[in-house]
């Protein structure tokens, strides 16, 4: 599935395209408002709704990035009347999000990519 014309593509994509899987899970991962809402998703399952007034992002844009991360297996959502409530699927995924943290860290690059306690906390953050 391609987004945002030029955006990048989502893994199943890449991978027909040819793009070794972990390339193309990386790729997906490469995007700053999928890494938003992938942090949003890991402090409990959100609707579209949801995600568009805690990120200050319009419908469209949460709906073409959820679909991308659906389309790579990291979320899904369940149906409950009208509404979807999105989640991750992966738990891996925070795994690996906290291991690039610590790559960074000792890179000199500390950013926040794992959800932290502070409640609100919606994005990502710069370390010291």
């Amino acid at each position: 599935m391609a987004i945002d014309s030029g955006a990048g593509r989502c893994v199943n994509a890449d991978i027909a395209a040819g793009v070794p899987p972990a390339a193309a899970l990386f790729h997906s991962l490469a995007d700053e408002t999928r890494l938003k809402i992938v942090q949003r998703l890991a402090q409990g399952e959100a609707r579209v709704v949801d995600l568009t007034g805690e990120l200050g992002l319009a419908q469209s844009t949460v709906s073409k990035h959820l679909a991308c991360l659906r389309d790579c297996g990291l979320i899904d959502y369940r149906a409950e009347g009208r509404q979807s409530f999105y989640a991750l699927t992966r738990p891996e995924l925070m795994d690996l999000l906290g291991a690039a943290e610590q790559l960074l860290a000792a890179t000199g690059h500390a950013v926040t990519l794992c959800p932290v306690s502070a409640p609100g906390s919606t994005g990502l953050e710069v370390g010291a």
